[in-house]
């Protein structure tokens, strides 16, 4: 699955109460669709995750994807502290139509967590079982463990981890993971653009174009009374249905976290990022990678300016009340934070106001 480009880890919504506001969440969820994101990540950090039950984690991941545009790839939070029930979570992920899951590090045991057996055993069970692709999750702000560079390289090797979300900040890390896991080569079926293909994308194509009595597969343009199917523009395009695909090597793919840091992150290898101020301000994340993408460094430095100083204090300083509010200020539903997190303090949202003033993105 390819991983690249800029993806908001959303929030949940709350009433007042604390209640979950669904149809608030279907609303930012449809709204993220028509950003130039690549996708949606759902129950993460920035979605209170820990803070939520398994019947509202299994409730906001269906809530979620029924929402979400069918050509947005969908990364699922399910880490959980034990194997067994991270595993668990998965498999429901991928019943409902996830094509990533995003596996927190535990950590609880943090004597435990330092030996390297510990996080290797972990993640390979998962891997071994899980229906959907892994990636690994590392925020040693909130979990106090940094998994090594050394363990990620060595879990790359399995065939069904694809990459991780790096939220330490550290450049330096980024750059040494990429470099231990050049040799890995894998591929991803992409569209003719070489934009991600996700499994709702594939699943639509081939319903298209399925006879509803026997399920033969017959051209759209039968179906239709119309035109016939697209024909492959080369050799390499391979056509599914009514989609065109091909296939482009990606790797192990190395995502970060600290939008203050997206350009560098990217020079150094990462090749998109997960970003909770993309929760408020998508495209101007987006303007970065693309700029960047585009071979102006010197753009995608200005850019990065741009945003950096209200990323960091409104992600780093004010967390998840911050981007809440941020996303209200907008143009998104933020709402209240679950507790025992407070909601901002008036002198609070005027400063996230006066950083905002000019990204409104």
């Amino acid at each position: 699955m390819l991983l690249h480009g800029i993806f908001p880890p959303i929030t949940t919504p709350f009433y007042p109460d604390s209640k979950i506001y669904f149809r608030k969440l279907e609303q930012n969820v449809e709204q993220y669709s028509r950003a130039p994101i690549a996708g949606i990540v759902v129950q993460g950090s920035t979605g209170e995750a820990v803070l939520l039950s398994d019947e509202e984690r299994r409730e906001v991941l269906k809530s979620a994807r029924d929402a979400a545009s069918n050509d947005k790839v969908l990364i699922a939070g399910t880490g959980i502290e034990s194997a067994v029930e991270t595993l668990r979570l998965t498999e429901y992920a991928h019943d409902v139509g996830y094509d990533i899951a995003m596996v927190r590090t535990p950590h609880y045991y943090k004597g435990q967590m330092a030996n390297p057996a510990n996080m290797l055993a972990f993640y390979r069970f998962v891997c071994d079982r899980s229906p959907l692709p892994v990636i690994i999750y590392n925020f040693p702000q909130a979990t106090g463990y940094d998994i090594p560079a050394e363990v990620v390289i060595e879990l790359a090797e399995h065939p069904n981890m694809i990459g991780i979300k790096e939220s330490s900040g550290s450049i330096e890390k980024v750059q040494k993971m990429v470099e231990g896991t050049r040799h890995i080569k894998r591929k991803a079926i992409v569209t003719e653009t070489f934009a991600a293909v996700t499994g709702r994308m594939m699943k639509a194509a081939i319903s298209a174009t399925a006879d509803a009595d026997g399920g033969a597969l017959v051209p759209v343009g039968a179906l239709a009374g119309t035109a016939s199917p697209p024909k492959p523009s080369s050799a390499a395009v391979k056509v599914v249905g009514g989609l065109k695909t091909r296939e482009k090597e990606v790797g192990f793919q190395v995502l970060v976290g600290a939008a203050q840091k997206l350009h560098p992150s990217l020079g150094a290898g990462a090749v998109g990022a997960i970003l909770a101020f993309a929760d408020c301000a998508p495209t101007a994340c987006y303007e970065i990678y693309a700029a960047w993408k585009d071979g102006d460094s010197a753009l995608a430095a200005e850019k990065q300016e741009r945003i950096a100083r209200a990323a960091e204090r409104i992600v780093g300083g004010l967390s998840i009340p911050g981007v809440k509010y941020a996303m209200d200020y907008n143009g998104y539903y933020g709402g209240p934070p679950r507790l025992p997190l407070l909601a901002l303090t008036a002198d609070k949202k005027a400063e996230v106001e006066q950083l905002l003033a000019n990204i409104r993105l």
